[in-house]
């Protein structure tokens, strides 16, 4: 199987397709009432369906980004911002990853996270002109308080762990899984070691940001996963749906 879509509820799917597409490099197919985008190879999609508008993220809320990999998130971030799209600094989080966000003209947070840690970056690694060349959903995040839980779906599924990653700090910790035979590096899945592995990596991962105990809301806009090879719709384990794709 593949995690092969995230399906958002949107104000107008084709003005937002063309930020998808013009800003960002992703291609588009219309399907349905619905527009599927995203960039070529083994990522999810995005599927922007009609119905939605009004979202604001907020940190109690189930879903919460896509992540974006790219070889140079500084050419990404500048590349941008000639756009007119406001980014964030991009900065070193921690021994998690080289990263920045911005959020999409309807307030969808999208992170761009670099293939390697600040300064391991190789020279060259991306066209100034075409920053997005090599891009990939990286990540759909949601978050959790119940991570046995979201663990024991995932594995139904067919889905591996491949990397947990503390953020002891901040008060949660992230968990990492994904449709593949894929053998992290370093047999320890919170080792360091396996983050810039785990960021090359030319599928979308399942990420989790798990605050033990947590409560968190459901948000209307966000209708769910797409499983390519899955028989049946079902729902994970917060109850979200979870389709066939």
């Amino acid at each position: 199987m593949r995690l092969s879509g995230l399906r958002l509820r949107v104000a107008d799917p084709e003005q937002l397709g063309k930020f998808y597409t013009d800003v960002l490099g992703m291609s588009v197919q219309t399907q349905g009432v619905s527009l599927r985008i995203g960039y070529p190879g083994q990522g999810a999609d995005l599927l922007l369906m009609p119905g939605g508008g009004g979202y604001t993220h907020d940190t109690g809320q189930r879903y919460w980004k896509i992540g974006i990999t790219v070889p140079d998130v500084d050419l990404a971030a500048a590349f941008l911002r000639k756009k007119g799209i406001e980014v964030s600094d991009p900065k070193q989080f921690l021994d998690i990853g080289y990263m920045c966000h911005l959020k999409d003209p309807e307030g969808f947070v999208i992170e761009l996270l670099q293939h390697d840690f600040e300064g391991n970056r190789p020279p060259n690694a991306a066209d100034p002109s075409d920053p997005f060349a090599q891009a990939c959903i990286g990540q759909i995040t949601l978050r959790t308080g119940n991570i046995a839980a979201e663990d024991a779906f995932c594995r139904a599924n067919g889905m591996r762990l491949l990397s947990v990653q503390d953020i002891d700090q901040y008060g949660f910790d992230l968990h990492f899984y994904a449709f593949t035979d894929d053998v992290p590096p370093h047999a320890d899945l919170w080792a360091v070691e396996n983050r810039e592995w785990l960021w090359k990596r030319p599928y979308t991962t399942l990420e989790f940001q798990h605050v033990k105990g947590a409560r968190f809301a459901n948000v209307p806009d966000y209708r769910g996963l797409e499983f390519q090879g899955l028989a049946a719709p079902t729902r994970d384990a917060f109850g979200d749906p979870v389709n066939p794709g």
